[in-house]
């Protein structure tokens, strides 16, 4: 991959560079905040080279897998610092639980690599003891200990980083008023009964604690804010700290800290109650919904909690063991997939993101593998459902806040219960094989359902019937310069007379766009044809729009594929034309047919002849 090329394309994508607020990764995904999320092309920038895949919640993330970090340097090197600069926000009004999410995942997401690092390394201390390779008396063992330990010991500063980051205040102003709330001596001050003007102060230790930080630095940007407007210019260099942390620390050893911890407090304790109640019932569901869950980047909300949970109780029992039987799952699948495929690029796809489902990384084999295959993503669930009872029932604890995988399963050390580790490698063997076999028996190759089922008499698809009623033009008559001039295949444009879309000949259908207004399907002869309805329709974000398949399914000519409103679509100001385009055409010979014409679902539209 050319990630210099890659970077500059998806800068491109997303709107360029001056359409980006704020910017960030994680293990697999660049993470873009946009000022106008309707400036993204969510097609063009599936096309790039090394992008596996878009998703388009409350950010814009774009999935490229274990290469993130070499695309993500490339970016801030085309970007510049004109994002630090910026401080422009979206100028769509977004939902309150969207603008909550997108803030919670900015706060939380760029910890998980101090949390993680110092994690797994307490979890392989943990083991050196339990084997006696290293004792837990001996001061090497302790230095390391501690050196592991910071990340959460540290937690309100990393957060309070964090937090100003996101809310474009001062960092180190922020991590002052967070420092002071676990100075030693003040919490020796605390310990022994303090007061502030006359009011008693809550003893209580700040050290690993997240949402005393977050409301405390919420403040301050609001004093911040506020004393930066009204002071004179020639002192605010001082005057504005100053007097922001003489408000905000006081106001946070009264009301928020207090109130921070106890929201804290209650948070871990809630889903404490829950698992007791529920048990392993609650970590068997968990883990099977995991893949949607991650596919829709929902899972990002369990990370509050599961850093709560560490800091607070020093393990986690629900998230990350569910984790560790999706995520091995994941991988049996589709190493299971790469023994029975004929597809040379699917079986190089499913051996890559097995390989690092197996490590804990999990988007490369769900974008690539089982999101597109239903038998997959039934094996995957199923396996993950069973993992995840075992998990649940011998009440596994994760010591450490990172994806569960073999090279981090020393996370599950446990120096109370050496069963603990045991465990937890029963549920990655349990998941592994259960999905292997799941997978194999359920997933069929493409083109072995196509010569059996699909297309019995073996007949070379040649000619391509109209996949809706209207009138034919030709794609050079497009309005949209991305069809037109050929860039995404070569086809036909149809002006539509009726709202339906139909399979033009037998095949798999390969994709279905969230926003219902485009879907990809694979002919029996290997084309790949792409139906996308009306220009710019994505922006109507589904409205209008009802798929009647979904990817993974075979369909027969003739199946209504996609109903759409071509009035809706015309009052919402686009232009209905169905583009109908044949995406891998180096391979086939294409051509048009009944250019000017009407045409019928009888109508043959193109000739694809492979080459």
């Amino acid at each position: 991959m050319n990630y210099q090329e890659t970077a500059k394309q998806i800068i491109e994508h997303v709107g360029g560079k001056e359409n980006i607020c704020h910017i960030e990764h994680c293990s697999t995904r660049l993470r873009f905040t946009l000022k106008d999320d309707d400036k993204a092309n969510k097609e063009a920038l599936e096309a790039i080279e090394g992008v596996i895949g878009v998703r388009h919640n409350v950010q814009c993330q774009v999935i490229i897998g274990n290469e993130v970090v070499e695309v993500y340097e490339e970016v801030i090197k085309i970007v510049g610092d004109s994002l630090t600069a910026s401080k422009d926000t979206p100028k769509k009004n977004r939902k309150i639980g969207v603008v909550l999410l997108d803030f919670v995942i900015s706060v939380f997401q760029p910890l998980i690599p101090a949390i993680a690092g110092g994690g797994i390394l307490k979890s392989l201390l943990m083991l050196a003891s339990l084997t006696e390779l290293l004792s837990d008396q001996s001061q090497t063992y302790q230095i390391l200990n501690l050196i592991g330990g910071a990340p959460l010991y540290f937690l309100p500063i990393l957060v309070a980083m964090t937090t100003a980051n996101k809310l474009k205040v001062n960092q180190l102003v922020a991590v002052s008023i967070a420092g002071a709330m676990i100075l030693p001596d003040l919490s020796a001050m605390l310990a022994e009964g303090a007061t502030f003007l006359s009011f008693n102060i809550e003893n209580i230790a700040y050290a690993s604690q997240v949402f005393p930080a977050i409301l405390t630095i919420l403040f301050y940007a609001l004093t911040e804010r506020f004393f930066t407007k009204y002071s004179f210019k020639s002192i605010r260099i001082f005057f504005v700290p100053m007097m922001s942390m003489l408000i905000t620390v006081p106001i946070g050893l009264l009301i928020l800290g207090p109130f921070g911890y106890n929201v804290g407090t209650i948070f871990s304790s809630a889903i404490i109650s829950l698992y007791s109640t529920v048990g392993w019932v609650a970590t068997a569901l968990l883990a099977a919904i995991l893949p949607l869950m991650v596919v829709t980047g929902m899972h990002k909300a369990m990370i509050p909690y599961a850093v709560s949970s560490m800091s607070e109780l020093g393990a986690e029992l629900l998230y990350l063991p569910a984790s560790l039987a999706h995520n091995i799952a994941e991988s049996g699948a589709c190493f299971a997939v790469s023994l029975k495929t004929k597809d040379k690029k699917l079986r190089s796809t499913a051996i890559s993101a097995g390989i690092s489902a197996f490590f804990g990384i999990t988007e490369p084999a769900l974008y690539g593998v089982t999101i597109i295959h239903k038998r997959v993503l039934m094996a995957v669930m199923g396996s993950s459902l069973v993992g995840g009872a075992l998990a649940g029932i011998f009440t596994i604890k994760a010591f450490a806040l990172v994806g569960p995988g073999i090279a981090s399963i020393t996370m599950f050390a446990d120096p109370d219960n050496g069963m603990n580790l045991v465990w937890a490698f029963v549920v990655l063997g349990v998941s592994f094989v259960t999905a292997f076999v799941a997978a194999l028996f359920l997933y069929k190759d493409t083109e072995s359902i196509e010569k059996s089922a699909v297309e019995p008499s073996n007949k070379q698809v040649e000619f391509l019937a109209s996949p809706v009623k209207g009138k034919v033009i030709s794609l050079s008559e497009v309005q949209d310069e991305v069809f037109s001039s050929g860039m995404v295949g070569k086809g036909v444009a149809i002006i539509p007379e009726e709202g339906i879309l139909y399979a033009p000949e037998n095949g798999e259908i390969t994709t279905v766009f969230e926003t219902k207004h485009a879907l990809g399907m694979k002919l029996s002869n290997g084309a790949e044809v792409l139906f996308h309805i009306g220009l710019d329709t994505v922006q109507m974000k589904g409205a209008g729009f009802n798929a009647l398949v979904s990817a993974g399914e075979q369909v027969l000519q003739g199946t209504p594929l996609i109903r759409f409103d071509i009035k809706a679509i015309q009052a919402a100001g686009f232009d209905p034309i169905v583009v109908c385009v044949v995406t891998n055409g180096d391979h086939f010979d294409v051509q048009a047919l009944n250019e000017t014409q009407q045409v019928t679902n009888d109508s043959d539209v193109l000739s694809i002849n492979t080459i």
